[in-house]
């Protein structure tokens, strides 16, 4: 046996120059840079509560245009920052497009996920083949149903019942 491969049962293990040993499994090297993503343009509707968000991306340096406003002064806090840019975090595009958003309806977490909607569903349509699995599997692409239950006649509200008395 050389000193430049190693046998253990079946499978086989030849060392490189380097000597680092190749595998099966394919781990992505440090100096090649992020994958190659198609860049175009795209619009989408997202909704979330009450909120309505009407979303195009394109191409661009990752400015955001929210009802004529930056992205900081429209979402101050930071937690709704990052929930609209989960998906751009997810397929590793910050920075690569533009968003002008119209919002409206809802309070601010609605819009800042009915905004989170609209910016996943354009990057799936931009490119369905590589990015839609990612985005599937982290649940952007799932429109959250969960709305303001409604008041039932003879409560209080939609669930609250008046004070049960005895006598």
């Amino acid at each position: 046996m050389s000193e430049d491969s190693q046998t253990e049962g079946e499978e086989t293990y030849v060392a490189d120059e380097q000597g680092i040993a190749y595998s099966s499994e394919s781990s992505p090297s440090a100096d090649s840079p992020a994958r190659p993503a198609t860049i175009a343009p795209a619009a989408a509707t997202g909704r979330r509560k009450e909120a309505v968000a009407r979303v195009r991306i394109v191409p661009g340096t990752g400015v955001w245009t929210i009802n004529g406003r930056t992205l900081d002064s429209y979402f101050p806090n930071k937690l709704h920052q990052q929930v609209v840019n989960e998906p751009f975090a997810e397929l590793q595009l910050e920075g690569r497009f533009d968003v002008i958003a119209r919002i409206h309806g809802g309070g601010i977490t609605g819009q800042a996920g009915a905004l989170r909607l609209g910016v996943a569903r354009c990057l799936n349509a931009i490119d369905v083949e590589a990015n839609r699995p990612s985005l599937k599997k982290a649940g952007l692409l799932t429109r959250d149903a969960r709305v303001i239950e409604r008041k039932k006649a003879g409560l209080k509200k939609a669930r609250k019942a008046p004070q049960y008395s005895k006598r």
